[in-house]
């Protein structure tokens, strides 16, 4: 395995629950499906998008398990084991790799304000855990703590660690990542509203939130910046921005609307979990024009 295997649009995960709450085996094999036969290149699961911080050890292995049974070996899997104690962290990263992901990604510890040789040994001891490579994750926006160049370089010293998933806004982060961590280091842009921007200053992949309700539109973005159709690029990232607009001014989670989009798209995965938000009453009706708006973008530029 090359680290190619990670270069492409790879969805960050949503939790999927049934009616009552509960993370649904058919209804997360359903949606790893979906994303298969959309074409897009791996999955990130367990991150923010799959509500991780409201769920239980038992919970976050069942999505790990349900999605590894279901698309494993048919797409690159990242296994988010971030967790509230190391000692959490480090049961997640081997039970992931005994299910057969290609790689651990991991937040920095949260809730204290720890110093960086904390978050050092933290990122350390997941890495330890098992023989997989290790994507560190930058979001200082969730997380308040920003990956310093100091500590990424010390970081990258440990060659398990292959990639930085960067969700901090400034594409200068991006750049300065790509720059430290050489050729074969792989940058993913974290933000959805600067793909292209992150990409064309030195990103080499994407993971993010919004792509699951919205692939189509990724692949073709990724596949003007690829082919260097700029003009079009700049296009689709403006159409993409005011998608991630109208999914973001609901009364409700960003979440919560995304799931209702892929509800009228066929794609049931539940709602969100308390203390997110759900969409209700008449922003359900916004919703629907929402998708529709979806749907018209992406026969915008396919056909």
């Amino acid at each position: 395995m090359t680290n190619e295997k990670f270069k492409g649009i790879i969805p960050a995960f949503y939790a999927c629950y049934d009616e009552a709450g509960v993370v649904s085996e058919e209804r997360t094999k359903a949606l790893s499906l979906y994303l298969l036969e959309k074409g897009v290149k791996g999955l990130y699961v367990g991150g923010s998008s799959g509500e991780c911080i409201y769920q239980n050890l038992e919970e976050r292995k069942a999505t790990l398990k349900f999605v590894a049974e279901s698309v494993g070996g048919k797409l690159a899997l990242i296994a988010h084991v971030g967790a509230p104690s190391t000692r959490e962290s480090v049961e997640l990263a081997k039970y992931a790799a005994e299910l057969g992901y290609d790689a651990l990604s991991a937040i920095p510890p949260i809730y204290f304000k720890l110093p960086e040789s904390s978050i050092y040994r933290y990122w350390t001891d997941i890495i330890e855990a098992s023989e997989l490579p290790f994507i560190i994750y930058n979001i200082p926006q969730t997380t308040g703590y920003n990956l310093s160049l100091n500590l990424f370089a010390k970081m990258i010293e440990n060659k398990k660690v292959i990639g930085v998933k960067n969700s901090s806004m400034p594409v200068l982060d991006i750049e300065r990542f790509k720059a430290a961590g050489g050729e074969d280091f792989i940058v993913f842009n974290g933000p959805d509203e600067q793909y292209v921007a992150g990409r064309l200053i030195g990103a080499d992949s994407g993971i993010g939130g919004t792509y699951a309700a919205m692939p189509e539109l990724y692949l073709k973005a990724e596949e003007y910046v690829a082919t260097g159709n700029f003009a079009k690029a700049r296009s689709i990232q403006k159409d993409i921005n005011n998608l991630i607009i109208a999914l973001c001014s609901l009364n409700g989670n960003m979440y919560s609307a995304i799931k209702e989009v892929l509800k009228l798209r066929g794609v049931n995965v539940g709602s969100v979990r308390a203390p997110l938000e759900p969409v209700t009453g008449a922003d359900l009706d916004k919703v629907a024009a929402i998708k529709d708006q979806i749907d018209a973008t992406i026969a915008k530029y396919l056909d």
